[in-house]
C-alpha cells in the first residue's frame, strides 16, 4: 500500500471514529460539523454538492435534521455503526471514488446499486404481483456470493434483495455475515420475521428489512391475505424495540391511493418506527396483468404532490420510484444507477423490465452492464427533458417497446412480451393522458425555480423538486 492509499484509509478511519464520537450527542452543531468532514472525502463534485445541500437542510431546520436525529437516537449502536461505515462511508464516500476510478479504467460509470432476487418462491399469493410469473427458481448461493463480490470491486456496497420472498432462503444470513462491509436491504412480506430473526439483524447490523404494506388493514389484507396487516404491525413493533432501521414498501394502485396519500398513514408509519418509505406504482406486468389496477394519471400526480408536502413536514425518508426522476435526473435503469439480477441469473435493466441479453451464470457483471442492451438504454436516458416523465415503460412506451423488441435477446418469463403487444395500446393511451398533466406541472416547477433565487433560503430549500 503506497503513501496515498495509507493516507486515504487513515482519513476515512478518522472520519468513522470522529463520526461515532460526535454522534454520541446528536446535536444540530455536531451533525453540521460532520457534513464538513464528509465533504472532504468524495472526489466527485456532484457528491460534494449533495453533502453541501444536506448541510443547508440541517442549517435551515428542514425535517431532514429530525430524520438524522431519529436514526442516531433510535437505532441500535451496532446497527448505527454499520449504517455509518457501510452505507455512508463504503457506499457514498469511498464508493463514489472507487466508481469514478472504475470509469476511468473501463470507460463507463458503474451503477450505485444492485437489486437481486435470490428466489422467486413466495409463501403469499398477492394479486398483481410484478414477479408472479417468473419460474419458481433459486439462484445458487455461489453465484450470489460472486456477484456481490464483483459489486464491491466496482465500488457498490449497497445490495437490495427482492423476489419472491427472500427470507425463504435461510442461507442468506451466511451471505450477510460473509460480506460485513455491505448494506443489504431486503424487500420482504414480513411474514417470516420473528424474534429470532430480529436478533440476527441486531447481531449482523448490516441488514435493513423493507416490509410490504398496502395501507391499513383493509388494503393490506385485501391484497396479501387475512391477518397480514396484524402480523406486519407486530414485526414493526419488534424492529422498533430492537433499534433496527427498517423501511416500508407500498404498491400504489387505483384502490389504495387515498390511504397512501393520507396524513394518518404517514403518521402511523413514523409512530411504528419506520425510517424510510418506498412507493412503487402498479404496472400490468407479472401475474394476471390488470389495467384497472393502474393508478389514474390524476392519482399518480397526487402522490407526487403529497410526497413533496410530506418531505417538507415529516421526519420520514420517502422515495417514489416513478415520480422522483427530478431527484435522479431521469430513469435510473440499464445500469445507470441500478440493475436487477433475477433468480435465474438474467440481468434485467430494471425489476419491471422483464427482458434481458445476458445471464450472470455465463458472464461477469461487468460484461452484462456494458452490453449493447444496457448501452442503448443509457444512451437514451433521461428519455425526456421533463423529469416528471422518466419511464420508458409507461411514459415513453414507444421507446420501451423498441428497446425490448430490438435490443434484448429474450424475455425473462412467459407472457412478459404482452406488455409490448396486447397491452401496448392501453399503455400508450395512459402515457399520453399522464403526459398532459406532467407537462403542465413540469412547466410550473421550472417557472417557479427560475423565479426564486436559491439564496431565498428556507422556503426553497425546504421544498422537494418533486
Amino acid at each position: 500500500m503506497d503513501f496515498y492509499q495509507r493516507a486515504k484509509r487513515y482519513s476515512v478511519e478518522k472520519f468513522v471514529v470522529s463520526s461515532l464520537s460526535l454522534l454520541a450527542n446528536a446535536s444540530e452543531e455536531n451533525l453540521i460539523r460532520l457534513t464538513y468532514m464528509a465533504e472532504k472525502i468524495p472526489k466527485k463534485e456532484s457528491y460534494r454538492e449533495k453533502i453541501r445541500w444536506i448541510r443547508t437542510l440541517f442549517q435551515t431546520g428542514h425535517p431532514g435534521l429530525a430524520i438524522a436525529k431519529r436514526v442516531l437516537n433510535e437505532t441500535n449502536p451496532h446497527h448505527r455503526k454499520k449504517i455509518i461505515s457501510n452505507f455512508i462511508v463504503n457506499q457514498l464516500l469511498v464508493g463514489t471514488n472507487k466508481r469514478k476510478a472504475f470509469e476511468a479504467e473501463r470507460g463507463f460509470y458503474p451503477p450505485d446499486t444492485m437489486i437481486l432476487s435470490p428466489t422467486m418462491r413466495c409463501n403469499l399469493n398477492c394479486y398483481g404481483c410484478y414477479s408472479g410469473s417468473y419460474p419458481q427458481e433459486d439462484l445458487p448461493f455461489e453465484v450470489i456470493d460472486r456477484v456481490v463480490g464483483e459489486c464491491k470491486e466496482m465500488g457498490i456496497h449497497l445490495v437490495l434483495m427482492t423476489g419472491g420472498e427472500p427470507f425463504l432462503r435461510k442461507d442468506l444470513f451466511d451471505l450477510f455475515e460473509k460480506h460485513p462491509d455491505t448494506i443489504f436491504q431486503i424487500y420482504t412480506n414480513g411474514s417470516l420475521i420473528d424474534e429470532g430473526m430480529v436478533e440476527q439483524f441486531v447481531e449482523l447490523g448490516n441488514v435493513v428489512p423493507a416490509i410490504s404494506l398496502e395501507g391499513f388493514r383493509e388494503e393490506t389484507d385485501g391484497r396479501r391475505g387475512k391477518g397480514q396487516f396484524d402480523r406486519i404491525t407486530k414485526v414493526m413493533d419488534q424492529l422498533k424495540e430492537a433499534g433496527i432501521f427498517f423501511a416500508i414498501s407500498t404498491t400504489q394502485t387505483s384502490k389504495n391511493t387515498d390511504t397512501l396519500t393520507s396524513e394518518d398513514f404517514i403518521d402511523f408509519l413514523i409512530e411504528k418506527g419506520c425510517f424510510l418509505l418506498w412507493n412503487f406504482h402498479y404496472l400490468p406486468i407479472g401475474r394476471a396483468p390488470d389495467l384497472s389496477l393502474m393508478t389514474t394519471p390524476e392519482q399518480r400526480n397526487r402522490i407526487r404532490e403529497r410526497f413533496a408536502y410530506f418531505r417538507a413536514t415529516k421526519p420520514l425518508l420517502m422515495v417514489d420510484f416513478w415520480n422522483d426522476g427530478c431527484l435522479t435526473q431521469g430513469c435510473i435503469a440499464g445500469g445507470r444507477k441500478y440493475f436487477h439480477v433475477n433468480s435465474r441469473g438474467d440481468v434485467e435493466p430494471c425489476v419491471f423490465c422483464h427482458f434481458a441479453s445476458d445471464n450472470v451464470k455465463e458472464k461477469s457483471l461487468i460484461e452484462a452492464l456494458n452490453s449493447p442492451l444496457f448501452r442503448e438504454i443509457r444512451s437514451r436516458q433521461p428519455f425526456s427533458e421533463n423529469l416528471f416523465r422518466n419511464c420508458p415503460l409507461i411514459d415513453h412506451p414507444e421507446q420501451g417497446k423498441e428497446i425490448a423488441l430490438k435490443f434484448a435477446r429474450y424475455f425473462t418469463h412467459e407472457g412478459a412480451e404482452e406488455f409490448f403487444t396486447e397491452l401496448f395500446p392501453a399503455i400508450d393511451a395512459y402515457s399520453k393522458a399522464y403526459g398532459e398533466i406532467a407537462e403542465v406541472t413540469w412547466k410550473e416547477k421550472v417557472e417557479s425555480q427560475n423565479s426564486q433565487p436559491l439564496s431565498t433560503g428556507k422556503k426553497v430549500v425546504g421544498e422537494s423538486c418533486c
